[in-house]
């Protein structure tokens, strides 16, 4: 009986360590697949955009462009919402930003975000377009 139990624990023990393994593997996967420029962020600000073409518009003027899990911001559009999710600068942001000067509005401005997670905040918003 003894060794029965010993077996049964061996087996509980190595069955969790593959499927903490398995998970760290997935964390890493989609942390490499976001790229070297991603870093996970929350944004609130007014949602602004149509059916599959969402963006934000923070208070310091940097838009952000939705993708990924935008299947239920529809009905939000126009209200501020907090959007949480991994940023992702353009490639040419960089030399974009040194080649544009002081020029407000330029292509470094925007970035996107890839959605994980919403919530609604408010009804209303002053920076929906």
């Amino acid at each position: 009986m003894n060794l029965k139990r010993t077996i049964l624990l061996s087996l509980v023990l190595l069955l969790s360590a593959c499927w903490a393994m398995a998970q760290y593997q997935s964390d890493q996967s989609q942390s490499s697949q976001a790229g070297a420029g991603a870093s996970k962020t929350t944004v609130e600000a007014g949602l602004a955009g149509s059916e599959g073409s969402y963006s934000l518009t923070d208070k310091s003027g940097k838009t952000y462009q939705l993708t990924g899990n935008t299947a239920k911001m529809q009905a939000h559009v126009g209200h501020t919402v907090q959007v949480t999710g991994t940023a992702m600068s353009g490639a040419n942001s960089s030399s974009t930003a040194s080649q544009s000067g002081s020029m407000s509005g330029s292509a470094d401005a925007q970035q996107t975000l890839a959605v994980t997670s919403f919530k609604h905040v408010s009804s209303s918003c002053s920076s929906a377009q």
